[in-house]
């Protein structure tokens, strides 16, 4: 999710959207552990980069305009790994993809999901109708192949939050509003009534739906019998450490073993049996009522900024008032798993791999057969997680494969200035995670995994969001988007970024390929940025053009071939003179640190849900918030893509990316 205070710079003014990610993103790790930031700097003015992938020249001055001018054109990175020709960095109403290429709009906010399901009426929302059709901002986009068939499968899709001023005709409008003392422009909401907050709900969520491609197009199979959306009203159920512990039982579930919806699903995984992994991210801002410090939760939310109280959910369902129901906020921020192949099947909250906001959760089956899952927590100052199953994958037992994120080992990454991680575990009884603590089982170190990792020392992270293994090479990307917080004693020569407002990349590689090792090595892959600014401090490579630069990394896939490909959340037309988009991210040989732009979203939309076919001929991406800059409304958005039709609103959709007469992407 794009985070206000780092699209600070923004497009002409503070969207909605932007205030309540201020709140959403305040950083609220108060403990004395080192940030990355900290590392950074003793690593690299001690011992410059490790192994000289790239230049300490690279890391410690900039790329020159004079050397941007050398490399021309996209054709000047000779010898890159990606074959097509870069587009042209900007911000327009609408998308632009790479010269050979096509990009059909799969599924848009409010289609058709079955064959019952009602035609999209903006003027005639109701929550029946949204219950049966395409959610509301589209973020991870995973595929889950029928038959083992590239070109027919089922689409799994996170719906991640709601923008009510895009969305509702005739609510918002534009005024005045006082902003740290001063009067100025805003969007100026309306009145929520139930009825509004339960379109919101049920836009909220994921869907699963078949697509098949047909005639070269793809297109989605409205009778397929896996069809299903899944809603915060989706009854699930709590498996894992915590299940029926005291601290997450409720009046409705008395027992503390199921719970009813999921919230705020950003990025997510598909394993390696076939299941769809949804992550809870900020699952604060749905909150309402006091917190109090004789709230028996009080240590815990505070952490977590419970209540945030931006949606108005409360106001209708005690549930969401933690003073009317304390515990009800303990029962999201975790890992959901759903089987898509059975629409009729309860998906399942598994607590073992920790409660916190999850950007995402991305699983790789290892070499001795236990799988391990990887998972940012994406607020400023936050930390890196793996979860290291105890039982094996079975590739002739996908049931029992189901069961195998029940129980193993949640670690925290704590990064050293000597170049190395230590993965540790967050295990009651180990260390300092004891009653005396304030953890008096392992139901408590889940519960509270940020406490866990604030008692460990574990790092404190610039924003880390998608962390993705590749299998090819043994190396994890993790995508770190920004931290305007950082303050500027932390600054020193060969880390000119005291407000890291572009984000970086770090690249950990595991040992001997063994993805469960709990001791692995890291390196920064990329300082973003724009590399002609000098105290920028970027560090793409010379070969990278004037378009190929990025701020922002966010979400990211690893293709077939084992390339990495980089989706941004917080450029704009003052941050960084260009839209979000799909870049092209060389990692390995003399042009690593180069990247090219492939793919741009319209004006005010985030780049979500990298997501590539078995073969690779197809790249499927979604587009996010569309409209979102400046001061919109559903009448005045900042854009009506995709459909650019009067009336009707700007809608998040998901892309189809081919190549014109087939073959693989780039």
């Amino acid at each position: 999710m794009d985070q206000f205070d780092d699209r600070h710079n923004a497009e002409f003014t503070q969207t909605p959207q932007d205030m309540r990610e201020a709140k959403e993103d305040y950083g609220r790790n108060c403990s004395a552990n080192p940030t990355m930031g900290d590392i950074i700097n003793r690593r690299f003015s001690r011992r410059g980069f490790i192994g000289g992938s790239l230049a300490v020249a690279a890391i410690t001055s900039t790329v020159s305009p004079l050397a941007l001018l050398a490399a021309g054109d996209a054709h000047a990175a000779t010898g890159s790994s990606f074959s097509f020709d870069e587009i042209e960095a900007g911000v327009d109403e609408t998308h632009h993809l790479a010269n050979g290429y096509k990009a059909d709009i799969l599924l848009r906010w409010g289609d058709k999901l079955f064959a019952d399901s009602p035609e999209f009426n903006p003027q005639k929302q109701t929550a029946a109708a949204q219950e049966k059709q395409f959610g509301y901002n589209n973020d991870y986009v995973g595929f889950v192949p029928l038959d083992g068939n590239a070109d027919h499968g089922l689409l799994v899709v996170n719906h991640e939050y709601t923008n009510a001023e895009l969305m509702f005709p005739n609510w918002a409008h534009v005024g005045k509003e006082m902003v740290d003392g001063k009067e100025e422009d805003a969007v100026i909401m309306g009145e929520y009534t139930k009825d509004l907050v339960d379109i919101e709900m049920a836009a909220h969520g994921g869907t699963v739906i078949e697509i098949k491609k047909v005639d070269g197009k793809w297109q989605p199979v409205l009778d397929g019998k896996y069809n299903r959306r899944i809603t915060s009203a989706t009854e699930m159920n709590i498996a894992g450490p915590a299940a029926g512990h005291d601290r997450l039982k409720t009046k409705a579930d008395p027992a503390g073993t199921k719970v009813f919806g999921t919230i705020n699903n950003c990025a997510g995984g598909v394993t390696a049996w076939g299941t769809w992994l949804m992550s809870e991210e900020n699952i604060n801002g749905y909150f309402g009522g006091e917190l109090k410090e004789s709230h028996p939760e009080y240590k815990g939310y505070d952490r977590m900024g419970i209540p945030g109280g931006e949606y108005k959910w409360s106001k209708f369902y005690d549930r969401f008032d933690i003073e009317k129901e304390p515990n009800e906020a303990n029962r999201f921020g975790w890992v959901i798993e759903v089987d898509p192949m059975d629409p009729t099947s309860t998906p399942v909250k598994h607590t073992a791999l920790g409660r916190f906001k999850h950007e995402g959760c991305e699983s790789i089956v290892n070499k001795d057969g236990r799988v391990v899952v990887y998972c940012g927590d994406d607020e400023r100052f936050d930390y890196v997680y793996k979860f290291v199953t105890s039982g094996k994958y079975n590739p002739d037992d996908r049931a029992a494969n189901m069961k195998l994120l029940d129980d193993g080992t949640l670690y925290v990454a704590k990064f050293s200035d000597d170049g190395t991680v230590e993965w540790m575990p967050l295990i009651h009884g180990q260390g300092k995670l004891t009653a005396e603590n304030g953890f008096s089982s392992q139901a408590d170190v889940v519960i509270g995994a940020r406490l866990a990792g604030d008692l460990l020392g574990a790092t404190k992270m610039d924003r880390p969001e998608d962390v993705q293994p590749n299998p090819k090479t043994g190396k994890v990307y993790c995508m770190l988007t920004n931290n305007s917080k950082r303050k500027d004693e932390q600054v020193d020569k060969a880390n000119p970024r005291g407000k890291n407002l572009f984000g970086h990349i770090i690249e950990i590689t595991e040992t001997a390929m063994d993805f469960a090792s709990t001791k692995s090595t890291w390196e920064v892959l990329l300082k973003c940025g724009d590399p002609s600014v000098a105290e920028v401090g970027a560090s793409f490579s010379t070969s990278t053009t004037k378009n190929g630069w990025f701020g922002m990394p966010d979400n990211c896939a690893i293709d077939a071939e084992g390339r990495l490909w980089v989706a941004t959340d917080g450029n704009n037309k003052k941050a960084t003179g260009r839209t979000d988009g799909i870049w092209a991210v060389e990692t390995e040989g003399e042009l690593r640190g180069t990247s090219k732009l492939f793919f741009r979203v319209p004006v005010g939309a985030e780049m979500c849900g990298p997501c590539f076919n078995p073969t690779s001929d197809t790249f499927f991406v979604a587009v996010q918030h569309p409209g979102d800059a400046g001061l919109p409304t559903f009448e005045k958005p900042a854009t009506r893509w995709p459909d650019f039709a009067d009336g009707m609103p700007p809608r998040p959709s998901v892309i189809a990316i081919t190549k014109d007469g087939g073959g693989k992407i780039a």
